[in-house]
């Protein structure tokens, strides 16, 4: 790396990253929202004794299916990436801790999502992204 340019990330070092990711977090929104539908998930919520879970239900899809899409396109993805791992967070430690390690049951891939929403609130968006098209220097 040279002084004139500002690393791997300003160029689209993190797109590939950010497609993987970001449809991933879509596709959970779309399956919480479209599939199990709110009361579905609230269900779920509630199950795992997670305080107000239609609210719960809600937010979480929201965030998913939102920060899924900003994380995608490259918009916000400061943002994004921390409601993400937020949201990955509470999910490693109220439905999936008890499940050990490897997935399906335990934390592996939240784990993985965690790491890399946590990347995308520390780096922003990268080079290749609708912020850096509309001017946000530092990814949003």
């Amino acid at each position: 790396m040279n002084q004139r340019d500002g690393g791997w990330a300003d160029g689209p070092g993190l797109l590939p990253l950010r497609v993987v990711i970001g449809t991933a977090f879509l596709m959970h929104g779309q399956l919480k929202l479209f599939t199990m539908g709110i009361a579905g998930v609230t269900g779920f919520m509630a199950s795992l004794g997670i305080p107000l879970p239609r609210v719960a239900a809600v937010v979480v899809t929201a965030v998913e299916l939102l920060g899924g899409l900003a994380i995608l396109v490259g918009f916000r993805a400061r943002w994004a990436g921390l409601l993400l791992a937020c949201d990955m967070a509470v999910a490693i430690l109220t439905a999936k801790l008890h499940g050990g390690f490897f997935a399906p049951k335990g934390f592996e891939l939240e784990l993985m999502l965690l790491g890399a929403a946590l990347t995308f609130a520390l780096a922003g968006s990268g080079g290749w992204s609708l912020d850096k098209a509309l001017g946000r220097a530092r990814g949003g």
